[in-house]
């Protein structure tokens, strides 16, 4: 007997629908996409991925300062919470510890390696670039059309991951990768509760405000104003709603940012390492004090003194900051000046307006302090200021160009094309000898550009192919150059606590491509102060003066025999060996694979340990090397140890000195802490 076997039933009903419409938004994007929409979303995040992770490991550790927390952080669970520069968890790093919690479960689960260090951060850059492109895309639908909100949050999303700045951050492991991402991620929150006044997403927006907090500090609350200001001004429900659910909102940002603040200083400081950074082992004192009114200040207890560089209104667009972050600031500024303009008479509930003042506060309030902060400041602080500039262009170009026939509007969007395509130019003219020819390139299709954009007024765009010819002209023109930099920022090896983006322009002498006059690289003061975050050739060390060891600020790898040394019978010590600052500890811990002791912390100025302390650590057998002498002798003045620097380092090793016979292994001085001198 024959069987045939019936076809499978067709389904018609609501789940059928339900799945051809999941299955047409998963190829194609939502119903009223531009076909284009979805491909060009999914290359926008190809083309960031492969931007932030090719060649990744040619960086090796990075900054080692938090590469070594990271393996302790792998290897211990008390390390991994509190954020230990150690696992048997003498000191902390200077900072809150959320920046390093991805990386330590990554190298947990994969390994201990230069890409489960820094592949995290890379990730995070991809995801900042969709949630941005989410967020502008969003706010434009309704107001200019489908295509043109996807070509804007395209715009946004390219010059975001183009950022220099941000090409150097998102594949390196300090921890303004996750504060970048959290805060954009508040961004898109506060979008959705302006929207419709709802509670969960300002919740939401707080929360991630807050989780910034434990990335880095006080620098994550920059945004607050702005966030405030927007929907105190713009939710569309009652004032006294909007009111208590600010509250709400910022009781989650609170509860997000204290919860870590508040288990570690209840635990008591017998328990748990001292908190780096501080002079009094007080998380608060690390947040209110070194990382935080004292970078407005300058009264940084425990700093490195490198205030006042640069300051003021210009300090974005000199050359330390010019090439890592001011690409699309002049246009910023213009272009959030007409969005305003133009939205005035909008309703008081106007998303587009909203979108407006939340990303102009973002940028007018960071960047104010940026560019007056009388502390601590490195340039590469300034990826902040990525999300807020990348939105303002899309969403700038999208309203101008929707409005492009209006008198009084219409020469805007041409003005902004020309300043951009003038101050690429004079950026790529701080390096006249890296690809000389591109400044006039981006000079003269800026200009085509601007002119295209203007003619096509005048003549309504009867010339499709004129429109067309200028749009695509002034995008390469805006983009070019921060393209080029960021080319270049990932296709060079970066290692330190201080790294800069783009080519080289320092003084001859100083390692990486470039020697063109100028300030040395990094945020570096003429002066010279600080030794890290140098552009290093494949298996450099930097500058640092003992090939040995690494400088103030970048732990370079001992050699072989040091290595041998520390590790033979490291089981039998807490700490294999102990030495001056967390950098100088972090080669060696890297290397070895044990806990090493950061005498003074990170800048060697933190009072810890007391020399009586140490002394009973050595009495115990605790201790077994102390490395170097460099820098027990106290900082050096040329890297500026700052107000109250503390002598414990110069105690210990001069106590050191006096009490136990050295030796050089390697070009490098070490102590046997169980020998004592006879």
């Amino acid at each position: 007997m024959n069987t045939r076997t019936s076809p499978a039933p067709v389904c018609t009903g609501p789940a059928s629908a339900d799945r051809r419409s999941l299955a047409r938004r998963v190829a194609g994007g939502r119903p009223r996409d531009p076909r284009w929409a979805r491909p060009a979303l999914l290359g926008l995040l190809a083309g960031s991925a492969v931007l932030y992770l090719w060649g990744l490991g040619a960086s090796g550790w990075a900054n080692s300062f938090y590469s070594a927390a990271i393996q302790a952080g792998a290897t211990s669970w008390k390390a991994f919470f509190f954020g230990s520069s150690d696992a048997s968890n003498f000191i902390t790093v200077d900072k809150t510890p959320a920046g390093l919690w991805l990386p330590e479960l990554t190298a947990r689960v994969f390994g201990l390696g230069p890409w489960s260090v820094l592949a995290p951060q890379a990730l995070m850059g991809v995801a900042t670039v969709g949630v941005l492109h989410a967020t502008v895309r969003r706010t434009l639908t309704d107001a200019v059309g489908e295509s043109t909100a996807t070509g804007a949050a395209l715009l946004a999303g390219v010059a975001q991951a183009l950022t220099p700045v941000a090409a150097l951050m998102f594949r390196f492991n300090n921890p303004d990768a996750l504060l970048v991402l959290l805060l954009t991620l508040g961004a898109y929150g506060m979008v959705r509760a302006q929207e419709r006044a709802a509670t969960r997403w300002i919740v939401f927006a707080g929360c991630c405000v807050g989780l910034g907090f434990l990335a880095k500090m006080l620098q994550a609350f920059l945004v607050v104003p702005g966030f405030a200001i927007v929907y105190v001004l713009a939710a569309p429900a009652p004032l006294r709603r909007r009111l208590w659910q600010l509250a709400l909102a910022g009781v989650g940002m609170v509860v997000a940012a204290g919860w870590w603040v508040l288990i570690a200083a209840a635990v008591p400081a017998s328990s748990r390492p001292y908190i780096g950074g501080s002079q009094h082992n007080s998380v608060l004192e690390l947040a209110l004090g070194y990382n935080g009114f004292g970078r407005l200040t300058g009264d940084e207890v425990g700093g490195l003194g490198n205030t006042d560089q640069q300051a003021g209104w210009t300090r974005l667009l000199a050359s330390e900051l010019g090439g890592q972050i001011s690409w699309l600031l002049p246009a910023a500024l213009i272009l959030l000046a007409a969005g305003l303009w133009t939205t005035r008479r909008a309703p008081r509930t106007d998303p587009l307006r909203a979108a407006f003042v939340l990303w102009g506060g973002w940028l007018l309030v960071t960047g104010g302090v940026f560019s007056f902060m009388r502390g601590i400041f490195h340039a590469y602080y300034a990826v902040a200021l990525a999300p807020p500039i990348a939105a303002l262009a899309g969403l700038g170009a999208a309203v101008l160009w929707r409005r492009r026939r209006e008198r009084g509007v219409s020469a805007v969007l041409p003005c902004a094309v020309a300043v951009t395509a003038l101050w690429s130019y004079i950026l790529l003219g701080r390096t006249p000898a890296w690809h000389p020819w591109l400044p006039i390139a981006v000079l003269a299709t800026g200009l085509v550009g601007a002119l295209g954009l203007a003619a096509g007024r005048l003549s309504r765009w009867r010339a499709r192919g004129v429109a067309v010819v200028a749009v695509a002209a002034s995008a390469a023109a805006a983009l070019a150059g921060p393209a080029a930099y960021a080319l270049d920022t990932a296709g060079t090896p970066h290692i330190g606590a201080i790294p800069s983006a783009g080519p080289s322009h320092g003084r001859p002498g100083w390692m990486g491509r470039g020697g063109h006059g100028g300030p040395p690289p990094g945020g570096l003061s003429p002066a010279g102060r600080g030794t890290g975050g140098l552009r290093a050739r494949p298996g450099g060390m930097g500058m640092n003066r003992n090939p040995g060891r690494g400088g103030l600020l970048n732990g370079a790898a001992p050699s072989a025999e040091l290595t041998a040394l520390l590790t033979k019978g490291s089981g039998a010590y807490t700490w294999v060996a102990a030495t001056a600052g967390s950098n100088n500890a972090a080669g060696l811990q890297l290397a070895t694979r044990r806990p090493v002791m950061a005498v003074g912390g990170f800048n060697g100025t933190d009072p810890a340990p007391a020399p009586a302390r140490f002394q009973q650590y050595v009495a115990a057998g605790r201790i077994h090397y102390f490395v170097g002498d460099g820098m027990t002798r106290g900082p050096r003045a040329g890297n500026g140890a700052g107000k109250g620097a503390s002598h414990y380092a110069q105690h210990i090793g001069e106590w050191v000195r006096t009490h136990f016979a050295a030796t050089t292994i390697g070009g490098t001085t070490v102590y046997d802490l169980t020998r004592p001198r006879p």
